[in-house]
């Protein structure tokens, strides 16, 4: 019979797994399939909540918002919403209605959605379609179309 060292049970030690501290994605990848499923889900509540126009500040009660893109924290706990006005450009001036509103979406989402922590909204102006439209009148300029034209 062989003695074995004291301590030692004979069995192979494995690396302890539970209660390791979970990944961090590496900086530069995009956001999780969860964060792009539960934006989408919180997506739908604002933009119903700003269909149905249940505010009682007159400056959003008649705003028509149109919310394009809605963005999460890795742990779930922060929004950005960027929204835009349906043929208006004057976003920028429901920004402090909306976050004088914050907290009242905030409730709403979290009745809404079944998250362990309703995430704070913040909202940002989307100026995407504007660049776009800038882009699409520089393409259409004379001297662009002509460079692009293929003469060879």
């Amino acid at each position: 019979m062989s003695k074995r060292p004291s301590g030692s049970s004979g069995a192979e030690k494995r690396p302890e797994t539970r209660g390791a501290p979970a990944k961090k994605p590496a900086r530069g990848t995009g956001p999780t399939q969860r964060q792009l499923r539960v934006a989408e889900e919180i997506r739908h509540v604002l933009a119903g909540i700003f269909t149905r126009r249940e505010f009682r500040d007159p400056d959003l009660a008649a705003a028509d918002i149109t919310v394009s893109e809605v963005r999460l924290s890795p742990d779930l706990k922060h929004a950005t919403a960027f929204i835009s006005r349906l043929g208006r450009a004057d976003v920028d001036a429901l920004l402090p209605a909306l976050k004088r509103a914050a907290p009242w979406l905030r409730s709403q989402v979290a009745h809404a959605l079944p998250l362990r922590y309703a995430p704070a909204l913040s909202f940002q102006p989307d100026h995407a379609l504007d660049y776009a439209m800038k882009i699409n009148r520089l393409m259409q300029r004379p001297e662009v179309a002509r460079d692009l034209t293929d003469e060879d």
